[in-house]
């Protein structure tokens, strides 16, 4: 049985924050959820989807976020308690739907999870999704460890059902890749079915029914402000004359900086995690009872702004500071000693940093910079594509996932990107604006994410560009979850369909359409120049398993390689080409790690003097 399954209520068990969320869900009695994989949300989904097998509860890997969050509000608004999971930037893929949904409603809980991430340790933007909150006037919650955030999913999926709407919890990255002691509940019984009520004139969202709809929205806005004065999320801590106002997992860098820092006495902690509507009345009993506040948040001046305008209301003009360039930055995430830097100079306490470790006599460690595997057949056509265009001027659009790295050299496949499924369509753009041959780069999941209506228009517009869609199978980036594209059978899942991603292309309209196999180079190389010479829109669909998920599924994989001495005149082709991380130089000679080669061959049909052969057995 899966661990998050076991009852053992009362018990401590040692989880990762994603695994916690995952565990809060069921013993919320979650009995629907629904995502779109991204990292760092990516484990919540893969929890609840290997707990799907061993339970009631209904788990899929949607489209995208905004189908996923469609599927749930529909599940939730025929009763039934469900959950939508999305990295930040699914957000802005699922706020079409979302946004209408607030004045919709539902009639069981539904929780949206958006996981932030401040540094983009996997992401294009650090964007706050509090201002979600703001925009769509949803109640958010913020959990600022890992066993509160399993605690703060039951209160949320309640929280939701009272007032009738969503329930936004934000985490961030530093608390979904923590690990921390949880107590566990009592596991709640699923309500897998319900029933939906028709009431057309407050659920369809013709403008007559919304004007109505909005109307509630606000009044409920006002109901959730009151039940935030009055969670158990929102707590002051200490009785100093000094206020911090803070949230997330910067709460524990404050708790810990106040008593290091020996301040206990001078500082009042109020800590909020729950963060829209901000918790006005109990802030501005607070702010009397303090001479100055300092806001430590990171990313946007979110609480510190909800601040100043319950400051002026209440006719106050204490100083309160937050962003600043003495004090705290918008950019990337924070930590416990920057804290405690910012925490000391602002209440001027003598503090001196600890001094770095001594550190000369360790060795350097080595760089590693992101790389595609070693086998990733994505290398192989981005190698095919720059053989294929060779003296050609083109512009290369590419997308989210693994095939990203791409962009570095040598390969060089990647001259501009801004969201999922962008390639498409500013593939289009680059065409008719330049004249210049585009070819876009898009991966399989991503196509079938958002990567389609960009196709669409390119057929309609009949703009001159190549997609090449990389179809590794799989979804690779985040941990190999399924896409509509993927044949289940292979991982043992009955009861799904399939989706061919050439009968949609040619559905499409597109007039010339090719699958190829990047680790023949030779054909793919063709096939790519056929495609780009032909004007119009073209589709090179390049379809080859990613290297780790066929280990993981035990396919047959060729032998290693390895370099004969003898026959290498050391031009080097196959590193300054292809640049395959199993390959090094020792003595000036290059060699390739057997460990790390996984057979594709791809180095060995680059090779100009046929020096790179199998390992025989054995070796």
């Amino acid at each position: 049985m899966h661990k998050l399954l076991q009852e053992k209520a009362g018990e401590k068990l040692l989880l990762l924050g994603n695994e916690a969320v995952a565990r809060g869900a069921i013993e919320a009695g979650v009995a629907f959820a629904a995502t779109y994989p991204g990292t760092p949300s990516s484990e919540i989904s893969a929890n609840l989807y290997q707990m799907s097998f061993q339970s009631d509860l209904y788990f899929e890997y949607s489209t995208n976020e905004k189908v996923a969050l469609e599927v749930c509000a529909a599940a939730a608004n025929s009763g039934v308690r469900s959950m939508c999971i999305m990295k930040h930037v699914g957000m802005n893929v699922a706020s079409d739907a979302m946004m209408t949904l607030a004045y919709v409603g539902v009639k069981a809980g539904l929780v949206i999870l958006t996981a932030d991430d401040p540094y983009m340790f996997s992401s294009q933007n650090e964007q706050d999704n509090r201002y979600y909150g703001k925009l769509s006037g949803l109640p958010i919650l913020e959990p600022s460890n890992v066993d509160e955030a399993k605690r703060i999913i039951p209160y949320a999926f309640e929280l939701s059902e009272n007032l009738g709407e969503p329930v936004i919890v934000r985490t961030t990255t530093r608390l979904n890749h923590s690990t921390g002691p949880v107590v566990l509940g009592e596991l709640a019984s699923f309500k897998t079915k319900g029933e939906f009520v028709k009431d057309p004139f407050h659920l369809v969202t013709v403008p007559a029914v919304s004007r109505n709809l909005h109307a509630r929205l606000i009044e409920r806005i006002a109901q959730a402000e009151s039940l935030s004065c009055d969670s158990p999320y929102n707590f002051i801590q200490g009785n100093g004359s000094s206020g911090i106002v803070v949230n997330g997992v910067s709460y524990n860098y404050v708790a810990d900086a106040v008593a290091e820092l020996g301040i206990e006495d001078r500082v009042s902690i109020f800590r909020v995690g729950f963060s829209h509507p901000m918790p006005g009345q109990k802030i501005k009993e607070f702010l009397n009872r303090v001479e100055k506040v300092l806001v430590v948040e990171e990313g946007e001046p979110y609480m510190e702004e909800a601040l100043r305008a319950l400051a002026q209301q209440a006719g106050l003009t204490l100083e309160i500071r937050g962003k600043a360039p003495d004090l705290f930055s918008r950019l990337f995430e924070y930590d416990p000693a920057l804290v405690r830097e910012k925490i000391a100079a602002y209440f001027e306490v003598p503090y001196q940093a600890p001094a770095p470790p001594e550190l000369s006599d360790v060795p350097e460690i080595p760089q590693r910079p992101p790389n595609l595997c070693a086998g990733c057949s994505h290398r192989a056509t981005f190698y095919a594509v720059n053989k294929a265009t060779e003296g050609m001027e083109t512009i290369k659009p590419t997308d989210i996932g693994c095939y990203t790295l791409g962009f570095m050299p040598p390969l060089s496949a990647g001259d501009f990107l801004i969201c999922m499924g962008s390639s498409t369509g500013t593939g289009g753009g680059f065409s008719r604006a330049t004249g210049k041959k585009v070819i876009s780069f898009i991966g399989d999941s991503t196509f079938f994410h958002s990567g389609i209506p960009g196709l669409i228009n390119a057929v309609f517009n009949n703009h001159d560009i190549t997609v090449v869609i990389l179809d590794n199978q799989t979804t690779a980036m985040t941990g190999h979850q399924p896409h509509p594209g993927v044949d289940m059978a292979a991982f043992g899942r009955q009861g799904y369909g399939r989706v061919s991603i050439e009968s949609v292309v040619e559905g499409v309209g597109v007039p010339h359409v090719s699958v190829i196999r990047p680790y023949n180079v030779k054909k793919s190389i063709a096939a790519i120049k056929e495609a780009v010479d032909f004007e119009g829109v073209s589709v090179v669909i390049a379809r080859q398993d990613c290297v780790l998920l066929a280990r993981t599924l035990k396919k047959k994989t060729g032998r290693p390689f390895t370099v004969n001495p003898d026959k290498c005149r050391n031009h080097r082709n196959c590193i300054n080409e292809l640049a395959c991380p199993a390959f090094y130089i020792e003595n000036q000679r290059v060699c390739i790690d057997a460990s790390m080669c996984t057979g594709c061959s791809v180095c060995a049909q680059v090779c100009p003097e046929n020096a790179i052969v199998p390992l025989k057995e054995g070796n």
